[in-house]
Parts: structure tokens; sequence; C-alpha cells
């Protein structure tokens, strides 16, 4: 199909024949960037083959973006978007079908059509984008690019954008909901005294022009911001993995004067990716390799080429976020991180509301790392420990179709949640296949809060609704009230949500059932009552 092309126009505003709803405080730029609208939601991405070069002295960059798509419902004279945040632009937009006009307003390109598209159809649109990104102030929290140098001097760059998304530089349909099914190819050019970094395997490198262009494909379904080129002084060495489905590849860069504390300090791989095979199933990226990438920031869960940036040192930055000493056994990053592939990059929220589903899961991954890697005495010391961290600010839940997160407690209190539901289904080897389950029954997806809710409710044979409600929507912790006269225990939950159920195990042999309303039961011995601190609930002894 011929190619069109068409100059960039600035004409006033697009008539996009639809009105969007935002929710309250939340515009409708929130609403574009974070909603399968009108512009969306009749297109599906399949593949993104990419070019970029950065240039270090201008803190610049340009390149391309091919999207390859399927039409998904039969749709006439739609409106296309495409994501590209200021002040980054796109210098020409091309398409493997006729294009009536489009214009770059703010953050976004509208593609106008006069075309009936079909159901089943493929074509491309093709966007050259050039510009000076945004620089993240403070990688991987802040979005943007980031252009330093290494202690000997050299450029070292590259881009962290979890909560901005992609198109902080790339032109992407930046929404979690559609990761392209058939992968990404990279081309990263580089100066000849240079090495790019990116996704999946390096299956090119050549020299042209006195450059150097690294080719890295991803052949998996890919979460967007997870797509990410590194430059810098790198050398490479190799190892492999025997896991559950074969033999993995692990491929390391990092820069040429850490040579040798990377060898030592990634021997950690192996145990940490032994242990999450046991608990969460097979890596969920053989066909694209294991990458670990030395960056000029902490670390970040970029699929098939994580992040790290901790120094190479146990702990998070050389301390214990537990504050039990048990997370100084290993290094954070590369268990965090790592855990991230098999949720967040295995397993995606649709939505960056339902974030928690990356977060909670994957710092609960600590927990079980430290289970097979030390005992469980240590796991749980660990896991109650995090408690510490968490605010009650507001609820892990964010709002919906505005790209927006809930709170920052995702980490440390919907690990506790975890644990906590762990301890009601009080079987280890169950426990251990619904998290497997997880892994195999959304293989590659994107996922809602409620379907990850139901499966562990179905699996479990427990209704955990309730639970979930408690620890994902409110800032309420469950407070046990109690009263213990000889072996009379009286008790009752408070600050809970309407019918909230979650048994405790006391004595560490008799289940009670609380509710809000007074019970008492009779205990088998009148010693004063012990706690399980495994639960994360508030115990208060009353009068």
């Amino acid at each position: 199909m011929k190619k069109l092309s068409y100059t960039l126009l600035f004409a006033s505003g697009l008539v996009f024949g639809q009105v969007l709803e935002q929710p309250k405080n939340f515009t409708k730029q929130d609403t574009l960037k974070g909603s399968n609208t009108s512009f969306r939601n009749f297109w599906d991405v399949k593949k993104y083959e990419l070019s970029v070069e950065p240039d270090f002295d201008s803190k610049s960059i340009k390149g391309s973006n091919r999207i390859s798509f399927e039409i998904i419902k039969d749709v006439t004279n739609p409106v296309f978007q495409i994501d590209l945040k200021q002040p980054m632009k796109a210098d020409k937009v091309e398409a493997s079908f006729a294009i009536a006009s489009y214009k770059q307003d703010g953050d976004f390109i509208f593609i106008t059509t006069k075309k009936k598209f079909k159901k089943g159809e493929k074509f491309t649109i093709d966007v050259t984008y050039s510009g000076n990104p945004r620089i993240a102030e403070n990688a991987p929290w802040d979005d943007g690019w980031v252009f330093t140098k290494d202690h000997n001097g050299n450029p070292w760059i590259s881009a962290a954008d979890e909560a901005g998304g992609a198109s902080v530089w790339l032109p992407t349909k930046d929404i979690w909901s559609d990761e392209p099914d058939n992968g990404v190819v990279m081309k990263i050019i580089t100066p000849q005294d240079l090495v790019g970094v990116g996704n999946g395997r390096l299956i090119n490198k050549k020299t042209e022009g006195g450059k150097n262009i690294f080719t890295w494909e991803v052949k998996n379904p890919i979460n967007l911001y997870s797509i990410i080129p590194n430059i810098g002084k790198y050398v490479n060495f190799k190892d492999t993995f025997n896991g559950e489905k074969g033999k993995l590849d692990l491929d390391y860069w990092v820069l040429d004067y850490n040579l040798d504390k990377a060898k030592k300090q990634f021997e950690q791989v192996k145990p940490m990716l032994s242990a999450f095979e046991y608990w969460f199933g097979p890596y969920p990226f053989y066909e694209d390799s294991y990458k670990i990438v030395e960056s000029p920031y902490l670390g970040m869960e970029h699929q098939s080429g994580i992040a790290y940036g901790n120094g190479y040192q146990n702990g998070y930055r050389g301390r214990d976020l537990s504050g039990t000493g048990v997370g100084l056994n290993w290094d954070y990053i590369i268990v965090h991180e790592s855990g991230h592939e098999w949720f967040a990059n295995n397993i995606t929220a649709k939505d960056q509301a339902d974030m928690w589903i990356h977060e909670s899961f994957t710092m609960y991954s600590e927990v079980l790392f430290t289970e097979k890697y030390m005992d469980k005495k240590s796991s749980e010391m660990y896991a109650v420990g995090l408690r510490k961290k968490i605010d009650n600010d507001i609820p892990i839940i964010g709002k919906y179709g505005v790209k927006n997160e809930g709170s920052g407690d995702m980490y440390p209190k919907g690990a506790s949640m975890i644990h906590t539901i762990r301890q009601v289904i009080n079987n280890d080897e169950k426990f251990r296949q619904i998290l497997r389950g997880l892994s195999k029954e959304f293989y590659h997806q994107t996922v809602t809060t409620e379907q990850i809710e139901n499966y562990i409710s179905s699996k479990s044979g427990i209704d955990f609704s309730s639970v979930f409600n408690q620890y994902l929507r409110t800032i309420k912790i469950p407070t046990l009230e109690y009263s213990q006269n000889g072996n009379i225990l009286k008790f009752r939950y408070t600050n809970v949500v309407e019918n909230f159920k979650l048994p405790i195990r006391i004595d560490g042999e008799q289940t009670i059932n609380p509710t809000e309303s007074w019970q008492t039961v009779s205990l088998k011995k009148g010693t004063p009552i012990q706690f399980n601190p495994n639960y994360y609930i508030n115990y208060t002894s009353v009068q």
C-alpha cells in the first residue's frame, strides 16, 4: 500500500465528535492519557520498530518509530491518537493508509482519516521524531532522560518513564492495556566508542557513517515503560541458568571498570531465579533472555533488561528497608526488580490505578526469596518489619482512566495484605500454587484488580473480597479489640469495612472469626493469649 506523507498542521482544533468526562480534579488531558477513548479503542498495536540516537552534548534525541497495528472493530473516518510529550516533536507522520491531516496538539498527535476501516485489517503508522526530552532530575522516580558521565568521564545515558510513560520521548500508543503483541525491534545509534544496550537480544551490530548501530529485539509483548535504551562504556559477560523451561541465557552489561564487582555481585542472580521459579513458575521471557544493565540510577524493572544501580552492595543502597537486618543478606535491586518480571512485566495492570498488582506482589517476592534463600523465620521477620514503611495516607488503588497511581503503600501495605492472606489460607503449598497459577492464567496479559481478586478467592476457596476492599480501597487498619478473663476471650473487630471477614489463628492452634459484634470463646488454656504478628491487624486490649 502506498505510504502517504503530510506536513505537520497547526490549524485550530480538531472536531473529535466525543465528549470526554473526567473524574473530579482531573482534566481532559488526563483522560486522553489514561483512558481507552474512541481515539484508541478501535486499533491494537502489534509491534514497534524504532530507532533512537541520543546526542550527549545537546541532550537531544532523534529517531523514528513504525507502529504496526490491527483494526479490532469496524469504524469510519476515525481519529488516531499517538502520544508524544512536549517538548518532543513529530517531524513527519506517514501511514500505509490515506491521512487527511494530522496535528500535534500538546502531548498528542491526532491523525484524521477519511476512510472506512474493517476489523482485521493491518496497517502501519511511521513517526519521525526529535527534540530535547524531559530531563529526569531524580530518576527513576522522576520521568525523563539521564545524560551524565561515569567515573572515567565517559558519557552515560539512559531514561526512566514508569509514571509518565514511554511517550516522554517515543511516539507510541501510551496506554498500559495495549502492549505490542509481537514485541519490539530497537536500533540504538551511538558514537563509535560507546555501546547501546536495549531490551531482549542483540541481533545485529554494525558501524555505519562513523557510528555504531546496535539492533535489539524483543519477541514477547512488553509494557511500554520498559522500552529503554542505555548508552555507555559497557562491557558484557554471560552465563546460563538451568530453569524450568530449559537453558535461560543470562546477559550482563556493566561499565568497564565495574566488571569484577559485577561478576561477584551477580552471583546472586541464579539463587534468585531458582527461588522465583519455585514460587511463581518459569521466568516469563526465556525467548528474550534475562539481562541486567548497569544504569545511572537505582533501578527499574525494564523487561528483559533490568536496570541496576545499587552500587554492587547488599540491601537497598546498603541498608535494610525492614529494619531487621535480614535485607542485608541480599541485593535489593537484583531481587526486587527481577521479581517484577513476573508481576509488572508478565502480568501487567491495564490501568495505572491498579499498579498495586506490580508492586505489592513484587515487594512480597522479597519475602518469598528470603524464605528460600535463608529460612521462614527470617522471611517473617522481614515481612513484619516492612510495615513501619506504611503511611496509610490514601488508598492503594488510584483513580481510573486518568493515569493516576494510588498510595506508595502499594509496596509495604500491599505486601502485608498478601502475607495476611497467606496466613488465612494456612497452606503454603496451596498458596504457592495460587501464585504459580496467576503467572500461568494471566501469562503475558494485562489485567484488572478484579481479575486478580477473583482468581485468588476462587482458587483458595475463601472469599477475600472484604479483605481486598479493606486494604486496597480504604486507609483503615483492622483492629481486634479483646479482653481475657482466664480462659475466656471476648473480642470484636473495629475500624473495618462492612461485613469484614478475616479469620485469625490464636495461640498457634485455635481459629476465631471476629465480626463487629462482641463474641466470646473458651480458650484451651488460661495463660495470656499470644496473637500471630503475621496478620496485618492491630490488637488492642480493652477492659
